[in-house]
């Protein structure tokens, strides 16, 4: 008899912790392809449920596991905030500031910093497991495969390389060398690392060794990361336009241009949308397998914060114009906003029903359901 509830408390503890997993936003973009889609539901009105004060700007993006957010600021420390209300679990100090956004991986934190280090820290406590130096500063976010048992970290750095260390040890694997400064985080899936950078070149690369495949004209530099799906790569460039290319011919499948406005947004991919930000002040909805445009949202200042699309049906993404605004996915029409009273370049994470973004105020925000009781 005893063993009954036993057995169901153990069903339990698994469905808990499935549902946690169901649930975290580990890195930039969500998953390594960098689509940046979220199955969770947020009801609007959203409502401010906590705010953390850091001492500089930010443009890194949270990563957010089991009840954890880790993030960084321009103040040179990541932060480990409790997504319950935003009090500090630790943080650490790099040396340099950290427009990075965190990944989190097998309980370890890695993340990059203006300082030209890699660092993995323990999830748990924030102590050093190690660093791996570059040549130069990391603004963009580490992505992530495993090769067999092995688990490895992939990032780009203003030393015109995109790095391949291991994630448990920090030991280079491989490198290459591109012919400029690279921002962006590379995105992964099916055994390839595509990015851009400012060299106007897409690179592809085999995770598997290292090896350039193919390259293909971007048309400009590429500022933003770019994202995968069906084989092909979506990204916007700082000649004011986005594009579809193939990855198996690298040929461009189609283009879009609105106004002559760059993109420093990275792109939020479904099976039949194209969400962007863009510096004409709008967020742009396109058709996926066309490049036609189905809506565009204004705004009052440039949009450098990488929308999320969340459970099919909403938008949520930053504005310069200090905003935080959810918007309906079908329609393009205005869903919910939050003015933060500072531009928001930092992109949203979704997690367990909450949104939570930086803003350049110093401040990481969180929204939830509205319960009626305002934020301390």
């Amino acid at each position: 008899m005893k063993l009954i509830p036993k057995f169901a408390w153990l069903i339990l503890l698994f469905a808990a912790v499935v549902n946690s997993r169901a649930a975290d936003w580990p890195m930039f973009r969500g998953s390594p392809s960098l689509q940046g889609v979220s199955k969770e539901k947020i009801s609007t009105p959203l409502q401010l449920q906590w705010s953390f004060k850091t001492h500089g700007p930010v443009r890194s993006s949270a990563a957010i596991v089991g009840f954890n957010v880790v993030i960084g600021s321009g103040d040179s420390n990541v932060y480990c905030l409790s997504l319950n209300n935003g009090s500090s679990v630790w943080s650490f100090a790099t040396g340099g500031p950290v427009d990075s956004s965190p990944l989190i991986l097998d309980g370890n934190v890695f993340v990059g910093s203006e300082d030209g280090f890699l660092y993995s820290l323990s999830l748990k406590d924030g102590s050093l497991n190690w660093k791996h130096k570059t040549d130069d500063k990391i603004p963009g976010s580490p992505n992530w495969f495993a090769n067999g048992t092995n688990r490895f970290i992939v990032f780009g750095s203003y030393d015109f390389k995109l790095h391949c260390v291991e994630a448990l040890t920090g030991k280079q694997a491989w490198a290459i060398e591109t012919g400029n400064y690279v921002n962006g985080s590379p995105a992964v899936d099916g055994g390839l690392t595509v990015f851009g950078g400012c060299d106007a070149i897409l690179h592809i690369v085999s995770l598997t060794n290292g090896t350039e495949l193919r390259t293909a004209e971007a048309g400009a530099y590429v500022a933003a990361s770019v994202a995968l799906m069906d084989g092909k790569v979506y990204f916007g460039h700082y000649e004011n336009e986005f594009r579809c290319i193939d990855l198996t011919g690298t040929n461009v499948v189609w283009s879009y241009h609105n106004k002559d406005f760059p993109y420093f947004s990275s792109p939020a991919l479904t099976k039949d949308r194209v969400v962007v930000g863009g510096r004409d002040k709008n967020i742009h909805c396109l058709n996926r397998l066309t490049g036609s445009n189905v809506w565009s949202f204004a705004t009052h200042g440039k949009v450098d914060s990488s929308p999320a699309i969340c459970d099919g049906s909403k938008v949520v993404c930053g504005s310069d114009d200090g905003h935080l605004y959810v918007v309906d996915l079908e329609k393009g029409t205005e869903s919910w906003s939050y003015d933060l009273g500072q531009a928001v370049d930092s992109s949203p994470a979704v997690s367990a029903g909450r949104v939570l973004v930086g803003c350049m105020d110093g401040s990481v925000y969180a929204f939830g359901p509205d319960t009626g009781k305002s934020a301390k």
